[in-house]
């Protein structure tokens, strides 16, 4: 593979399990025998053996995680970084860790499913235009809402937005430099700001994101598909 940057992914992973139902954060139920933190690191480690992988993690969560990795013998070399108390404040601790102009991923730590094709456009997209972000089109219809009620929009003018997010370092520290927002939902969001462009990158309706019971379902599908 050539690349002229290192390569870096910020692994997100503050999950608290509410949603999930479970005691246990997300990000380390079992998945095929190991947590799904696991699975998605193992992901862009298959990607590229040299990347630098940091897992963002709660304070309160990190001996837990120290802990699976013994039990599970998890050896991909990775460093892990506490969290903020928002994403806001979790990527930007990450964001800390990555030296020098590089290229970095931005991940959700329960998405295990992105594929390293996925993973390759949008670290190529981003090294040529700064940005990237992965999406996919919409399935369903969907209405706005509005005072009076909600009407009819166009799909084709929507995207749903996945992750990885990838930027430029330099880029990327610029936006994390500004005050933190309400309406900062996502990277993108952060980097646009800025009156930044971000261009698109074609996702996969594989790469799901794990918060509900049905999410993890849906999980135990793909990974046997996989097996």
């Amino acid at each position: 593979m050539n690349q002229s940057l290192q390569q870096y992914a910020i692994i997100v992973a503050g999950g608290t399990g509410s949603r999930m139902q479970r005691d246990l954060p997300k990000q380390f139920l079992e998945l095929a025998g190991k947590p799904i933190l696991m699975h998605t690191i193992e992901r862009f480690y298959r990607f590229n053996p040299n990347i630098r992988i940091i897992v963002v993690l709660p304070q309160d969560q990190l001996q837990v995680w120290k802990e699976l990795c013994k039990q599970h013998a998890f050896k991909i070399f990775h460093m892990v970084v506490p969290g903020g108390s928002t994403r806001f404040g979790s990527v930007k601790n990450g964001l800390g860790h990555v030296y020098g102009e590089a290229l970095v991923a931005v991940h959700d730590g329960v998405r295990p499913f992105v594929s390293t094709g996925i993973i390759d456009a949008a670290f190529k997209t981003a090294e040529e235009q700064g940005a990237a972000v992965v999406a996919v089109s919409l399935k369903d219809s969907i209405r706005e809402l509005t005072g009076q009620g909600s009407r009819a929009v166009p799909r084709a003018n929507y995207k749903l937005v996945q992750t990885p997010q990838c930027f430029k370092a330099s880029l990327l520290r610029r936006a994390y430099e500004q005050q933190e927002q309400d309406f900062f939902t996502d990277d993108a969001s952060v980097v646009e700001q800025l009156g930044e462009g971000i261009a698109l990158v074609e996702g996969s309706y594989s790469n799901i994101k794990i918060t509900t019971p049905e999410d993890l379902l849906l999980a135990e599908v793909l990974v046997k598909q996989e097996l």
